[in-house]
C-alpha cells in the first residue's frame, strides 16, 4: 500500500517519530509549515500555540507539492496542543480530501489529550475510525524504550 506520512512538527518530536515510520515503512514524507510560525519556547509558545488550537485556527500554510491521489494511506502526525490537533494539520486536512484512503494517526504530547485530540481529528475528517493510533510521551527529548517498542509496534501493523 503505498503510504505518505504528513506532518507538523514544532519541537523536533512528531519529525522524529515521522522519519523512523518512513524507514521502517518505506513512506514518503511531507512536513508542513504555517507561513508564519508559532514561538517555539516561553511562556507565548503556551499561548499562542494554545489558543490558536482551541479556537480550532486553520493557519496559512507555506506552499507544498502532492499529488493524494496516488497514495492509498495516510498517515497523520502531529504534537498535542491544549488536547486538540496542532493547526497546521487542520489546515492540510481543510485542503485536502483523505475520504477513500486509509488514515493512521500518530500523536507526540508532553502530558494527556492525545485521545481526545484523535476524536476530533476523526470528526474533522469525516471518517468513523483511523487504522491504527500511536501516542508517545516526548519521544525524541526524553527517549525511552517504552516509546520505540510502541513505534515498533504500531509499524508491524501497518505492514
Amino acid at each position: 500500500m503505498k503510504t505518505i506520512i504528513v506532518y507538523y512538527s514544532l519541537e523536533g518530536n512528531t519529525e522524529y517519530v515521522a522519519k523512523k515510520i518512513a524507514d521502517r515503512i518505506g513512506a514518503d514524507i511531507l512536513r508542513i509549515y504555517p507561513k508564519k510560525a508559532y514561538p517555539d519556547s516561553g511562556f507565548r509558545k503556551y499561548l499562542w500555540g494554545g489558543k490558536s488550537a482551541v479556537m480550532a485556527e486553520t493557519p496559512s500554510l507555506e506552499p507544498y507539492q502532492i499529488e493524494l491521489s496516488s497514495y492509498e494511506r495516510v498517515i497523520l502526525g502531529f504534537p498535542v496542543w491544549a488536547g486538540n490537533v496542532a493547526p497546521p494539520l487542520r489546515t492540510f486536512i481543510k485542503e485536502n480530501n483523505l475520504c477513500g484512503k486509509s488514515v493512521a494517526v500518530f500523536a507526540c504530547q508532553s502530558g494527556s489529550g492525545a485521545e481526545k485530540a484523535f476524536s476530533k481529528l476523526s470528526k474533522c475528517i469525516g471518517i468513523e475510525k483511523f487504522e491504527e493510533k500511536l501516542i508517545l510521551i516526548d519521544p525524541k527529548t526524553k527517549p525511552n524504550d517504552d516509546n520505540e517498542q510502541k513505534i515498533r509496534k504500531f509499524c508491524d501493523k501497518l505492514k
